[in-house]
């Protein structure tokens, strides 16, 4: 137990009389709801905000982040904003109705009151919500990268009527620097969940290792990436990858990834993960027919192409993942079909509703809560369902 963790239980103690020979592993083996030993906060149950000196968002100004303290959990949920992606001056701009990234122009002070409508994990009264009563960090995303970029790019307007635009791809920095001071603050961490849908969910498993590493204190992990799959680079994929590598400057983070991952072959960062942390439960949802994510991942690539080898692909890239999760017992899937709601893109986001796979009785919110909780769980694909997405 590390010096901070002692501290924090010396503080319990004060207040619940633990006596001069308290074993401090009771501490530890206690249901992290039947105890609170981290530091006492000044409010809690409301949104702070935090601004970090040196964190900045695409278009230059100050980054900032949200944490929501509980009086009842130590457990922590980090939940990464989705918002789409850009690479070059088209998409960051967001010019001829190109889809580009989320928050171009910063992020506002109130920006916290769109936590609930992000993420089912970020709303303390749903029920669904495995972490309700857990502390709580919402990431907004305004950097172009999901979460991940490591360059300061001059994007050029190829027909010449429009300046330069300067980007900050700054999404590695910010969450290196949300990470230290994420440590800093929490000295018991019975449990960690990283998710994020779309954006958020590529987010979560690229930025996995480095919370988990980085948050000394966190005993057990977990990993929920919605609809932000990396899927390996031999199949559709791959000119995606080859873009937002050279964008982003992926290549300058190589030396601090996990061993087993490779830029050759982004999907690695799945089983690289796996490896690392054998002991934690690393899961992906998406629905089959996803038509946003596979648009970001296919459409510029392949001249537009019409929305049934849009499919075509994303189920030849899913096949690929599926396979690949296959070989790690400690790697999970939970994949619906089809859900009206939001071009069914993103399980988790608004609600979890609707993303089931009703033939083998099973409820995304009931998989999550097993996944996060220990209870047994297996890898799930929904069939076909005739009639859904006509």
């Amino acid at each position: 137990m590390s010096h901070r963790v002692w501290l924090a239980v010396g503080l319990a103690c004060a207040v619940s009389a633990c006596g001069d020979n308290a074993d401090p592993a009771a501490f530890d083996a206690a249901p992290d709801d039947e105890i609170v030993i981290n530091p006492p906060r000044t409010a809690y149950d409301e949104w702070q905000k935090v601004e970090l000196p040196g964190t900045v968002c695409g278009n230059n100004t100050q980054y900032k982040f949200f944490v929501n303290y509980s009086d009842k959990s130590d457990s922590l949920v980090v939940v990464l904003e989705p918002g789409g992606a850009c690479w070059d001056y088209d998409s960051c701009a967001g010019k001829n109705g190109i889809r580009g990234a989320a928050n171009p122009n910063g992020i506002t002070d109130d920006h916290y009151a769109q936590a609930p409508f992000i993420s089912p994990f970020l709303d303390r009264n749903n029920d669904d919500n495995p972490a309700k009563n857990w502390n709580m960090i919402y990431v907004p995303y305004c950097t172009g990268d999901v979460h991940t970029g490591n360059n300061v790019v001059t994007y050029k307007d190829e027909t010449g009527g429009n300046p330069d635009l300067e980007f900050h791809h700054a999404g590695h920095a910010n969450m290196l620097k949300v990470t230290s001071w994420i440590d800093e603050q929490f000295t018991h961490v019975p449990r960690l969940l990283v998710t994020g849908c779309s954006a958020g969910g590529a987010g979560a498993i690229t930025n996995y290792y480095f919370l988990r590493k980085g948050i000394k204190n966190a005993h057990k992990g977990y990993l929920l990436d919605d609809s932000g799959p990396i899927f390996p680079s031999s199949g559709y994929s791959a000119m995606l990858h080859t873009k937002i590598r050279a964008s982003w400057n992926l290549d300058s983070l190589q030396p601090e990834m996990p061993a087993g991952f490779t830029l050759d072959d982004m999907g690695s960062i799945n089983t690289a993960l796996a490896d690392q942390f054998p002991d934690d439960r690393l899961a992906t949802t998406f629905f089959e027919r996803d038509f946003n994510y596979s648009l970001y991942s296919y459409e510029r690539f392949f001249n537009f192409p019409p929305k049934a080898d849009i499919m075509a692909m994303w189920a030849s890239d899913t096949k690929l993942l599926t396979d690949l999760y296959a070989t790690r017992g400690n790697l999970f899937y939970f994949l619906p079909y089809w859900r009206n709601l939001n071009s069914s893109h993103c399980t988790t986001v608004i609600t979890m509703d609707h993303s089931d796979i009703e033939a083998q009785n099973l409820t995304l919110a009931g998989w999550v809560g097993d996944l996060v909780s220990d209870r047994p769980i297996h890898s799930a694909i929904e069939a076909p369902v005739p009639g859904e997405d006509p």
